[in-house]
């Protein structure tokens, strides 16, 4: 630890998370004072800065802030040491892509707990309301996935007896499925898009009691199809009315969630900027399609801004939409992801 004390470490916290959603000045003035600590105290994020020429006496609202490349965190360790690094948390991608796994090194998981909980809690209400199915096999088969971690959480903090992760076995999960639908249980389904497919194919049909969340794509299990595709399907197999959908990474620590038509809401310690893809210090107005910046003041002790691989725009109520993804290597390709 620096010259930061824990109890100025434990303050700042406690502000991150008492965010309230119309505050906009505090969310602000609380990304400034990051990111002059984080320019102060993480190297790698102000050897980013200082190329571009942009320290903490020049940086003065959210606009100014440097958004370090997400891929960066698959080159460096980006850490911002508030607090003791006795019991590191590295959390990594799944490594679909050819350029290499993402490792998020998280310092402190009681700020990232705190930031899923809370933000479940702001648009589902207690996971304890619900029965808590997790069908992703793609990140049981392997070690380190920060989804895992919160789906884990939310499992045993539903208390429910049949709450559960599940593998490969559909016939299992229909079983379940049935039982709950007959007692008419209150059931939340996170799932990878692939899976939830495989289960939709099932002939499972489900009712105004479930929730289904998804929270990836096909991880190469199957041939990639738009979201608005996979969640008509979904809804037409499964017998429900709407999809959700997760907007979150390996590199964040928080979560936005969509609760119908693809609309995602953040929290009130994340917030989501539109950037111009031909100008990444531009940012666009409300509805244009451009690159997807994320301020996420819980990244407290790594980094709390990045500029994402995701394609999206922003409305005028707060509210975003995800339109694909760019390869940096060739931004023309960008444009064949654009509705």
């Amino acid at each position: 630890m620096h010259d930061i004390t824990q109890i100025n470490y434990n303050y700042l916290t406690e502000r991150i998370f008492s965010l309230r959603a119309d505050d906009t000045g505090g969310f602000e003035a609380l990304a400034i004072e990051l990111f002059d600590l984080q320019y102060k105290y993480n190297p790698v994020y102000k050897a980013f800065c200082d190329s571009l020429q942009a320290g903490p006496g020049k940086v003065k609202k959210t606009e100014e802030i440097p958004f370090l490349p997400i891929e960066l965190f698959k080159t460096q360790k980006l850490v911002t040491p508030f607090v003791k690094i006795d019991d590191l948390k590295v959390f990594t991608s799944s490594g679909t892509s050819q350029s290499g796994v993402s490792k998020h090194y998280v310092t402190d998981l009681s700020v990232y707990e705190k930031s899923f909980l809370q933000g479940f809690e702001l648009f589902y209400g207690k996971p304890g309301d619900y029965c808590v199915l997790a069908l992703l096999p793609s990140y049981l088969e392997r070690e380190g996935s920060s989804l895992v971690y919160m789906a884990q959480k939310l499992i045993e903090l539903s208390k429910h007896p049949q709450s559960n992760f599940y593998l490969h076995n559909l016939d299992e999960i229909n079983k379940t499925l049935g039982e709950l639908k007959k007692k008419k249980t209150k059931t939340l389904l996170l799932g990878v898009s692939y899976a939830l497919l495989d289960l939709a194919e099932t002939g499972a049909q489900l009712d105004e009691n479930f929730i289904i969340m998804e929270t990836g794509g096909m991880k190469g299990q199957r041939e990639e199809m738009l979201k608005s595709e996979l969640h008509q399907t979904l809804k037409t197999k499964l017998n429900i009315k709407q999809v959700h959908s997760e907007y979150g990474m390996t590199e964040l620590l928080s979560q936005a969630y969509s609760k119908e038509n693809g609309l995602f809401e953040d929290p009130p310690w994340m917030k989501i900027m539109i950037r111009d893809t031909n100008d990444p210090f531009s940012y666009l107005a409300p509805g244009k399609t451009g690159g997807i910046n994320v301020i996420d003041l819980a990244n407290l002790n790594s980094c709390a801004f990045i500029s994402t691989q995701d394609l999206g725009k922003k409305y005028e109520d707060g509210k975003f939409e995800l339109m694909g993804r760019f390869d940096n290597s060739d931004l023309r390709g960008c444009n064949l992801l654009v509705e």
